[in-house]
């Protein structure tokens, strides 16, 4: 039986499926959910035109919060018992920061959506979720965008 779910969120479209098959099951387990978004590390080049480093940190840390409390809020209302935490990847992979906090946290599941991209476009692109799955100690349950 699965008690902690780590679910972890970016604010897309696939993300929001993946929160409402998280309300079902973790009603149906009875589990609690922690939410968890991941600010990304910025590269920028910057040699002519002037870039705030700092205002663009903080506008993506309450991006990242106001995802999380969207969410939140959402799984609350469901009568979901829910926490969230704002990670930061701090030159890791977005799939090593979740990973480790999957094992911080104690969780026995990480519910993820996916894109479900393939070929050039992951190439591309990555795929955190099948990072989470080559890694992960824990089951993983995929929700692919519908």
């Amino acid at each position: 039986m699965y008690q902690r779910i780590l679910v972890p969120i970016d604010g897309s479209a696939i993300s929001e499926q993946a929160l409402d098959e998280t309300i079902k099951f973790s009603q149906h387990h009875n589990a609690q959910v922690e939410l968890v978004h991941v600010l990304e590390d910025i590269w920028y080049f910057n040699d002519e035109n002037y870039l705030n480093y700092a205002e663009l940190v903080d506008a993506m840390r309450h991006s990242g919060e106001k995802i999380l409390a969207q969410a939140q809020n959402k799984l609350q209302q469901a009568g979901v018992a829910v926490e969230g935490k704002l990670l930061e990847a701090r030159g890791e992979r977005v799939a090593h920061v979740i990973v480790t906090e999957a094992k911080n946290s104690s969780a026995d599941l990480i519910i993820i959506g996916t894109h479900g991209r393939s070929g050039f476009n992951r190439m591309l692109l990555g795929s955190v979720a099948e990072g989470i799955v080559r890694t992960a100690h824990i089951p993983v349950l995929l929700i692919r965008s519908s």
